[in-house]
């Protein structure tokens, strides 16, 4: 799993039933610094939904989004597992620098 998809699925977890297209996007662009582009959200949904990381429902549609419904995403165990080996990988491979290490 990409660094991309790690970051999506941690947004899935922080948002919570508010995990939707577009929060996922900006907590995403608001702790890497920059703009993520719609496109890259939704191909990495479908991707991680495929492999099945995470689940999706259509809620209600609302008149505030023009009468469309938005698609929720949740995620699923398999998901939350691939997670903690990342971090554990990630926590594996800085095992044994020094603190503050130029990274």
């Amino acid at each position: 799993m990409g660094e991309f998809e790690q970051a999506v699925l941690i947004a899935i977890l922080r948002l919570g039933p508010n995990a939707y297209g577009v929060p996922i996007r900006h907590d995403i662009g608001e702790r890497r610094g920059r703009a993520v582009s719609v496109g890259a959200i939704y191909s990495a949904l479908e991707r991680l939904e495929a492999k099945g990381f995470v689940s999706s429902w259509t809620g209600g549609a609302t008149a505030e989004r023009g009468h469309r419904a938005k698609r929720f995403y949740r995620l699923e165990a398999p998901g939350l597992r691939a997670l903690e080996a990342a971090r554990v990988a990630t926590r594996n491979l800085w095992a044994g620098l020094p603190e503050g290490a130029p990274a």
